[in-house]
């Protein structure tokens, strides 16, 4: 396994991952399959080249099988916060250790740059693996927004986790 940043070459790839990930898992994305699929390539090339977006990929012999996106914050002010986001490891490569992989390869890459202080994410109440996950590499919560995120009928809340680097 091979864990590297995406380059807008790897978009048809990025693409095809993510949309996979919210069809199967609509509770833990803000955003939808619809939405998203709906999006042109070039969408998806440019937010793999952007100076605010790091997108991280690993990678079994040359297919994508996980994903995880930090997000630098342009603002002055809040200029020392990165976003973790977008995190999902296919079915076939889970519990495998790959998910803490995936985090401590962003947490080493939010160090690269000196100005971060912390990293922030949300994570859908009721994700119970994926909370565990965050927890063992040392995000606690700060916070909860109800009703944050609405799938079909039922609204979701939204765990706001952070981390000092």
């Amino acid at each position: 396994m091979n864990i590297r940043r995406l380059a807008a070459g790897d978009a048809q790839a990025y693409r095809d991952l993510m949309l996979q990930a919210y069809a199967l898992h609509p509770q833990a994305f803000t955003s939808s399959v619809s939405e998203r699929a709906a999006m042109p390539m070039r969408w998806w090339e440019s937010r793999l080249s952007s100076r605010l977006d790091v997108l991280l990929g690993a990678f079994v012999e040359h297919e994508l099988v996980g994903i995880v996106g930090l997000s630098l914050e342009p603002r002055e002010k809040a200029r020392h916060k990165a976003t973790l986001f977008g995190m999902y490891v296919t079915a076939a490569y889970c519990h495998r250790g790959l998910g803490y992989q995936l985090l401590q390869a962003a947490l080493d890459e939010a160090r690269r740059h000196s100005f971060l202080r912390l990293v922030q994410l949300t994570v859908t109440a009721g994700n119970a693996p994926a909370l565990k996950l965050y927890q063992r590499c040392g995000f606690v919560q700060y916070g909860l927004e109800p009703q944050a995120i609405r799938v079909g009928e039922d609204y979701l809340d939204k765990i706001h986790m952070w981390r000092e680097l």
